[in-house]
C-alpha cells in the first residue's frame, strides 16, 4: 500500500504577519513550522502505510521554504519526500495547486490513499483537498477522526467522520482522498537520529513538465496586499460596587441601544 501526505510550511502561528513598504507579505525572522493540521496527516500517512506493510511519501507544493516541512516529515518516519515548483505556479490558485498535486500522484503511479490536513492556516482554505479529488476522479472523505479498517484484498477503507450533528462511519473503494481531524492521532515527535538522517537528505524538486501538469491561466488576480485598518476605541471605567457597575452597564447599552 502506498500512502501520500501533502504538507506545507507555514508561519509560526505566534509570528507576526503584515504587508511591507514593497506591499510583500512579510513574517519579519519569525520561524515557519508545518502546517499544523499536517502533522496530524503526516502521523497518520506513517502509520497506515506501517499497517499494510507499504510505503508513504509527502509531497510539498511550493517554493524552497517547504523544504522544511518535508525535511520535519522525514524526520518524523516517512519514507520518500518531494517538492513540486515551477515559475508557472507562482501566484496561482487553488485549482492549479490541485491539478499539480493530481498530477504528481499519478506521476507516483501506485498510489491507494492520500491523506490531507483539514486545511491550510495560511491561506485559510480546504478547497483543494476536494479539488484534488476531484482531479483524480476518487472518492473524498473528509472530516475524518479516526480510520476504523482498511481491507486491503476487498481495497475497501472504513472511517468515522466529525460532523457538527455527531459522527458518521461511511465505507470507500480505493483509492480515496481523505481530509483529517486533530482526533485521529497524537503526532510523534522526530527523533534525534530522524533529525540528523532527515537534514542530510536531498529532496527531488519537479517541475510542471516532470509531473506532466498543464495549469490553466488562475481565473482571479491579486493586485494588492493591504494591512488590516488600526482599529480605534474607548474604554471607560464603571466605579461603584459589583452590583452597581452591571446596573450601569445595563444603562450604558440599552442608552447605545445595544440591548
Amino acid at each position: 500500500m502506498h500512502v501520500v501526505v501533502f504538507t506545507r510550511s507555514t508561519p509560526d502561528t505566534a509570528a507576526k504577519v503584515e504587508v511591507d513598504k514593497s506591499g510583500s507579505v512579510t513574517w519579519g525572522d519569525a520561524a515557519t513550522v508545518v502546517n499544523p493540521w499536517d502533522e496530524y496527516a503526516l502521523e497518520e500517512a506513517i502509520v497506515q502505510a506501517k499497517n499494510a506493510g507499504g510505503k508513504s511519501t509527502v509531497i510539498a507544493i511550493g517554493a524552497e521554504m517547504h523544504n522544511e516541512a518535508l525535511k520535519h516529515a522525514l524526520a518524523m518516519g516517512l519514507d520518500e519526500a518531494v517538492r513540486v515548483w515551477d515559475a508557472g505556479l507562482e501566484n496561482s490558485d487553488s485549482l492549479a495547486y490541485a491539478a499539480t498535486a493530481a498530477a504528481a500522484v499519478k506521476k507516483l503511479g501506485d498510489v491507494d490513499l492520500v491523506i490531507l490536513g483539514k486545511e491550510s492556516i495560511d491561506v485559510g482554505t480546504d478547497q483543494h483537498n476536494y479539488q484534488l479529488a476531484r482531479k483524480l476522479g476518487w472518492p473524498v472523505l473528509s472530516y475524518v477522526s479516526k480510520i476504523i479498517a482498511v481491507d486491503y484484498a476487498a481495497r475497501t477503507i472504513k472511517v468515522e467522520r466529525l460532523l457538527e450533528q455527531g459522527r458518521q462511519v461511511v465505507i470507500s473503494q480505493l483509492p480515496a482522498v481523505i481530509t483529517v481531524m486533530k482526533d485521529i492521532n497524537e503526532p510523534r515527535y522526530p527523533s534525534f537520529i530522524g533529525i540528523r538522517k532527515a537534514s542530510k537528505a536531498v529532496i527531488p524538486c519537479w517541475s510542471l513538465a516532470d509531473v506532466g501538469a498543464a495549469v490553466a491561466a488562475p481565473k482571479t488576480t491579486i493586485t494588492q496586499y493591504m494591512n488590516l485598518p488600526v482599529r480605534e476605541g474607548q474604554v471607560q471605567m464603571l466605579d461603584g460596587t459589583p452590583e452597581e457597575q452591571a446596573a450601569k452597564l445595563v444603562d450604558r447599552l440599552l442608552e447605545e441601544k445595544v440591548l
